[in-house]
This record gives structure tokens, sequence and C-alpha cells, in this order.
């Protein structure tokens, strides 16, 4: 097994591992592939902590670091770190290379003076790695309540203390726009996963949470989702809000979230702590503008 730098002779096969490993393991489908070639010219990535896995010869993983930042309760942006994707051949994954191929990457990083990184992923097995639930530390998830423990968004500090020493006690972490890169550009991602060859996106167990980018219903089943002009299945959508490639409503995202409000109770019946409508009505404030069809419509 060798680790080395990925060389631009690389960026094929390794766009290429990356969708293999990364297909409907966190969504329907994936888009990994496209943020590892754009990123690439990204200012926030990190050349010098871009490693590629041989075995035998054969490129079978590969991790890259990005430039992040944190935002302070004052309101300051404070620059840290995140990595990923992290991609493991299917045939080599459970046999351990991930965790070597990763551990050898925080090792380098820590060496080159980065402190504190912040992630999305599975704990079950990121905690091998040193890394734990961010809300451990104050760090808060910018597309959740702050009260909220995310299973998902987990932490780590390499250099123990680093939060303490920059005088952080808590803060609020969203992922570096290059992460969205394929949600802000459909058409050149929709051109660029055409050069693979065809796999089926299916929502399964296991996945992130996944939610309408229009109203945010939580999509866990084919038949939650809406429908594309052609028929096929739509993984952005429910199917109330979309349908044969066109929105069921015409409003605005306040009108939305106006709209979204009168199914409180339906909410509640799945929440612990219920919430009241005015304080749905101010989560959804904070949750909606992210969404991707508020997105875009504020670009617009």
């Amino acid at each position: 097994m060798n680790i080395r730098l990925e060389q631009p002779q690389d960026y094929r096969e390794v766009e290429n591992l990356t969708r293999e490993s990364f297909w409907n393991v966190y969504r329907p489908g994936c888009t990994e592939h496209f943020v590892l070639n754009q990123y690439r010219t990204n200012p926030d990535f990190i050349p010098e902590l871009d490693y590629v896995m041989e075995e035998d010869g054969q490129i079978i993983g590969h991790v890259m670091f990005s430039k992040a930042e944190i935002i302070l309760e004052s309101g300051r942006h404070f620059p840290s770190w995140t990595f990923g994707p992290i991609s493991i051949h299917p045939d080599y994954k459970r046999k351990g290379y991930g965790l070597q191929l990763l551990q050898y990457a925080l090792d380098k990083a820590r060496e080159k003076g980065i402190g504190f990184l912040c992630m999305e992923g599975n704990i079950g097995f990121y905690r091998h790695a040193g890394f734990d639930l961010a809300s451990k530390l104050n760090i808060h998830y910018h597309a959740e309540p702050k009260d909220a423990e995310v299973p998902y968004f987990l932490a780590q500090e390499l250099i123990p203390g680093w939060l303490a020493s920059n005088g952080i006690t808590e803060a609020t972490y969203c992922p570096p726009k290059g992460y969205f890169v394929a949600d802000e550009n459909p058409e050149a991602f929709k051109t660029y996963e055409a050069s693979f060859p065809v796999k089926e996106k299916t929502l399964q167990p296991g996945q992130l949470p996944q939610f309408c980018q229009s109203c945010g219903m939580p999509l866990t089943k084919n038949e939650d989702c809406g429908t594309n002009a052609d028929g096929s299945i739509n993984f952005d959508y429910c199917q109330y809000c979309y349908k044969d490639g066109h929105f069921l409503q015409d409003c605005t995202m306040e009108e939305m979230i106006e709209h979204c409000c009168q199914f409180i109770d339906e909410v509640n019946k799945n929440l612990s702590n219920p919430m009241t409508k005015e304080e749905y009505k101010q989560m959804m404030q904070g949750f909606f503008p992210m969404l991707k069809r508020w997105r875009r419509q504020k670009e617009e």
C-alpha cells in the first residue's frame, strides 16, 4: 500500500473512483466527483493535502482538504478547515483502507498547523479517527437548530485546545460554497455526469436525511419525490411541490413558509419537544434560505 499526492494524470481515474464510492451512499446518486473536479481550481483547495492511495499500482482511495470557516457568536468569520470527499473503491471498503488513508492525511494536516476540522459523515466510521459530534464542542450546523444534536455533523481538534486558544466557546459552521457547485451549476453538472456510464439513483436506508428543496418535507422513499418532465424521479423536490418538471405552486419563500406553518400539528407528532407555530416558523426562516429552490430564486 502506498499513499502519495495526487497528480494531474490521476484526475479522471480519481473522479470515477469517487463516483463509484459515493453512488447512492449519502443521497440518491452523488455529486462528490463533480465537487472534486471543480475544487482543484478553487482557492479553498489545499493541494498539499490531496492524497491518493495505491494498492498493487491501482488507485483505490483518495482524500482532499479544504479551507473553511466558522461564524462566532459575535458574527465574526474565523478560519477553519474541512475535508472530503474521501473515497475508497467499493472492492476495498470495510477492510481498513479508508481509516489508514484518513489517519495518514490527518497526521499531515496536523503537521501543517491545521488545528480544527468540521465535516459531515457517519460517526460510526469517523469516531475511529477521533471525530465526535460537533455539538459537544458547541459548534452548530448552519441548517439545524442550535440545540440539536446533529448525528452527521462531526468535528475534531487536531491540535488539542485549538478552540480555547483562539477564544472560541461557541460557533456555527457552514460548508464552503465549493461543496454546492452541483446545485449552483446544474447544467454543467448534468453535462459532466453524462460523460460517465449511466447508473440508477434511488433513496435507500442509511442515507443522510433528504428534504424537499422547496418545502423541507422529509423524503424517505422514491414515492415521496416529484417527477421530471420525462416522468423520471426528481430527488430534489417532493410530489406536492414538483410534478412533470414544474413547481405546483407559484409563490415566494415567505409564502411557502406560511403554507407549511399550517402543518405544525403533524410535525409535532414526530418531535419529543413540540414546537409552537412561531417557533416552527422561526426555524423555517433559518432553514429555507439554504434550500435549492430559494437559493436560486434569490440569485435570480
